[in-house]
């Protein structure tokens, strides 16, 4: 089994409109609603690809149950932690060519609720999957992401990471199976400049010697690579289409490589990452099956 974890997960509402004027009444074109959080976005694309998964998180008041039914409706197997007191957040985007973004901040967790996750995590079986993504809410400790790894740590649990600066280096110790910064993070990681194919194998294989196993690093328009643990390294151009949205495209690759290896090699899980990748780049939500098919049949022409 597959688990995701989304610690705050969210509703977005994107607000479409010709114009915003501060200070006055605004008129919508149109507006759309989406279950939002990386964790829940990764587990919606592994359903695209017929790949079962359960989201784990925490969830509270009116809008957390209303991201509880969405996420069943998405054919995803969700077990939350129910929050006491609090809502889930509600991102709002405004969208006038240009996206504006107000992100709420979610409920407090509290400490008995941070057990109930862990006892949650503690019971995954040899051979699952356990893949940690995005930024922690302020009420979590810092160390969460290093508490969780340290839990399953020995056991045979394949553990993947996407997250920056300090909440991805501290848990290198404990030598995740996979992680995945883009050219950008993994530039910002190192307080340099990268320009190159070489300057990313160069700074991938620095965080492998601090304990990552597989580096995949997405590069936008130049496609992914992917430093595979034994040094060997694998690239993949983009497909062709027109980017219209690139919020949860990296969510998007990392189910698809996930996906991937569950059903072949390295080669093909990099593949298909990138089209589930290009998939929601060139879609107004996130990748569906039958773009994703599309895009595989560029890249392995």
């Amino acid at each position: 089994m597959i688990y995701t974890v989304t610690f705050n997960p969210a509703i977005d509402y994107i607000v479409h409109t010709d114009d915003l004027r501060t200070g006055y009444v605004n008129r919508s074109d149109y507006e759309e609603m989406f279950i939002g959080g990386k964790g829940i976005n990764v587990s919606n694309v592994l359903a695209q690809l017929g790949v079962t998964s359960k989201t784990l998180g925490f969830t509270a008041g009116f809008t957390g149950r209303a991201i509880e039914e969405g996420v069943c409706l998405m054919g995803i197997e969700a077990d939350f932690v129910r929050l006491k007191k609090g809502n889930s957040r509600i991102n709002v985007k405004i969208n006038t060519g240009v996206e504006t973004e107000i992100n709420g901040q979610g409920p407090d967790i509290d400490e008995a609720s941070i057990a109930e996750l862990f006892k949650k995590i503690g019971k995954l079986d040899d051979g699952d999957t356990l893949i940690l993504a995005g930024s922690i809410p302020k009420s979590l400790p810092s160390d969460i992401y290093e508490k969780i790894l340290s839990l399953v740590s020995g056991r045979n649990i394949r553990t993947v990471v996407d997250a920056t600066k300090d909440l991805l280096l501290n848990v290198l110790k404990y030598h995740p199976f996979l992680i995945k910064p883009n050219n950008f993070e993994l530039a910002e990681l190192f307080d340099t400049e990268i320009d190159s194919d070489e300057d990313i194998v160069k700074y991938a294989s620095e965080l492998q010697k601090m304990g990552a196993r597989n580096v995949l690093v997405s590069m936008a328009g130049n496609g992914a690579l992917l430093i595979e643990e034994n040094g060997n390294v694998h690239k993949c151009g983009v497909c062709k289409g027109t980017v219209v949205n690139t919020i949860g495209a990296g969510d998007s690759m990392l189910a698809g490589f996930v996906a991937g290896l569950e059903k072949g090699s390295i080669s093909y899980a990099l593949k298909l990452g990138t089209a589930c990748g290009g998939a929601t780049a060139f879609s107004s939500g996130l990748a569906k099956k039958e773009l994703i098919d599309q895009l595989m049949e560029q890249l392995v022409q």
